[in-house]
């Protein structure tokens, strides 16, 4: 449903990829979890090679696309992802934790101050069941 950062003094909202980011998170029963979001609309690369492109066409799609996966495990009101593959390259082998926050068909996963853009934030992303 949204992806919104916040300044740690909660006054200022950004959103990374849009107010209309898109995406889909999957935990699965035997462990495993995978979560990716875009920016609806991404432009094109001029020619179809999905190994071609553009400095600039890669770098594009390269920010306007988060995805991850691993295995997971609750732990309380928080989830750990064990990050295997990472669009980020950082975050590959490194655990994820999240706040949860689940109400009826909504979930909630938040970020304690990380930093985000250069600027130290909280990342707050809401997810809705389809």
């Amino acid at each position: 449903m949204s992806w919104e950062n916040r300044s740690i003094d909660g006054q200022k909202i950004s959103y990374p990829l849009g107010r209309d980011a898109v995406g889909y998170i999957m935990y699965s029963q035997d462990g495993y979890m995978s979560v990716t979001i875009m920016r609806p609309n991404r432009a094109k690369f001029a020619a179809g090679d999905l190994l071609g492109g553009s400095i600039e066409e890669k770098a594009q799609a390269a920010e306007t696309y988060v995805s991850y996966c691993g295995r997971y495990e609750f732990r309380g009101d928080t989830v750990i992802h064990h990050v295997e593959l990472s669009s980020f390259p950082n975050w590959v082998g490194v655990d994820q934790e999240r706040l949860v926050k689940l109400k009826g068909n909504r979930l909630t996963l938040s970020t304690r101050p990380i930093l985000l853009g250069g600027i130290e934030q909280t990342a707050h992303l809401n997810w809705e069941r389809v």
